[in-house]
């Protein structure tokens, strides 16, 4: 009887198990789920993914993104009526923003936002 799961060759076996965390989780979803809960999963997996830089680059990247969105909030809460306006603006937008950079993270893409990607790019390199 033969186990149809068994790898064909030693580099299929090399390469599967790259592509794992040490949670055996595959690098994209980990890279995915960096996102999930923004600054709190973007740390998770930037300290247990050291040697992973795909990994460490989007938890990186969601770190960056969540605390920009968060000092962008807490500037315009003390605006009156502008900034009230303003954060209603920036909500739909920067939850189109997760939901992109989650699926260019699960699609094995290195997705950069224009300052932050460039900043997370530099720090990971």
């Amino acid at each position: 009887m033969t186990d149809n799961n068994i790898p064909q060759s030693k580099d299929a076996v090399s390469s599967h198990q790259e592509n794992k965390t040490s949670a055996s989780i595959n690098s994209n979803t980990a890279a995915m789920l960096s996102y999930i809960l923004g600054l709190i999963t973007g740390i998770i997996f930037l300290v247990l993914r050291k040697e992973n830089e795909f990994v460490r680059f989007h938890a990186l990247q969601s770190i960056l993104f969540s605390a920009s969105l968060l000092v962008i909030h807490i500037v315009f809460v003390f605006i009156p009526i502008i900034g009230l306006l303003i954060s209603l603006l920036i909500a739909p937008i920067s939850l189109v923003c997760w939901v992109i950079l989650m699926a260019k993270a699960y699609q094995e893409e290195y997705y950069k936002l224009p300052i932050i990607g460039n900043m997370a790019d530099r720090f990971i390199s």
